[in-house]
């Protein structure tokens, strides 16, 4: 009995992350955008970290909760990075 009781929550279990994920990938969309306004002190500790340790940009998003590396690369090759278009 215990194992059909595990069973179905496994089974809800499988159902709800699936309907979440569908909700935080339609929330990360919306708020991509919001996610590369980063605050001056944000931006004062990733221009800090890079001039340490460069484009290592894990190591500095280990700096700052609630942002990943890619983020931040993101915003650091948006912001300054020099286009060499010509």
């Amino acid at each position: 009995m215990a194992d059909s009781e595990n069973s179905s929550s496994n089974g809800v279990r499988n159902e709800t992350p699936s309907s979440e994920t569908f909700a935080d990938s339609r929330s990360e969309e919306t708020s991509e955008a919001s996610k590369l306004e980063f605050s001056e002190d944000e931006e004062m500790l990733i221009i800090r970290m890079f001039n340490l340790v460069g484009e290592r940009w894990s190591l500095i998003a280990g700096r700052i909760p609630g942002r990943t590396a890619e983020e931040i690369e993101k915003y650091w090759t948006s912001r300054y990075s020099t286009s060499q278009t010509k």
